[in-house]
C-alpha cells in the first residue's frame, strides 16, 4: 500500500507543478492529495513537502486548520476565473463551456464556504 501511496504522491505533485504552468489544471488540490498520501506512506517526503521554500507554508497552513489569507483566495479566484473565463471564450461547444463554468462554481463555492480564512495579526 505504501507503494500505491507514495507513486499517487509523487503524481500528484508532478501534476501539481504543471498546474502553476498550464490553465485548467489545479494546483492546490494536487498537491493536498501528495500530502495526504505523504502522510501515510512516506513522513520523509511528507516532510519535505511540507517544508518545500514554495508551497510548504501554505500546506501546513491548510492541514493544521488555519485556512488560507483572504488575499491568497481572492488571487486564487481571480486567476482561476480569469483562465477558464479565456477557455470558454476559446471553445466552441457548449457543454466544455458548462462544464468549466461548473467546475469553477463548484471549486469558488468551497474555496469561500468551508476553507477558512485565516486571521492575520497586524503589529
Amino acid at each position: 500500500m505504501k507503494i500505491i501511496l507514495n507513486t499517487i504522491g509523487v503524481l500528484a505533485v508532478i501534476l501539481g507543478v504543471l498546474g502553476i504552468f498550464l490553465p485548467l489544471l489545479p494546483t492546490t488540490p494536487f498537491l493536498l492529495l501528495a500530502s495526504a498520501c505523504f502522510a501515510r506512506a512516506s513522513p520523509r517526503l511528507h516532510n519535505w513537502l511540507q517544508t518545500n521554500r514554495v508551497f510548504g507554508k501554505y500546506l501546513r497552513d491548510y492541514e493544521n486548520g488555519r485556512g488560507i489569507p483572504l488575499r491568497g483566495k481572492i488571487w486564487v479566484l481571480i486567476f482561476m476565473w480569469g483562465s477558464m473565463s479565456y477557455s470558454i471564450w476559446r471553445t466552441d461547444h457548449l457543454w466544455v463551456r458548462l462544464l468549466v463554468v461548473l467546475i469553477g462554481a463548484c471549486v469558488t463555492l468551497y474555496l469561500t464556504r468551508f476553507v477558512p480564512t485565516m486571521r492575520i495579526d497586524k503589529k
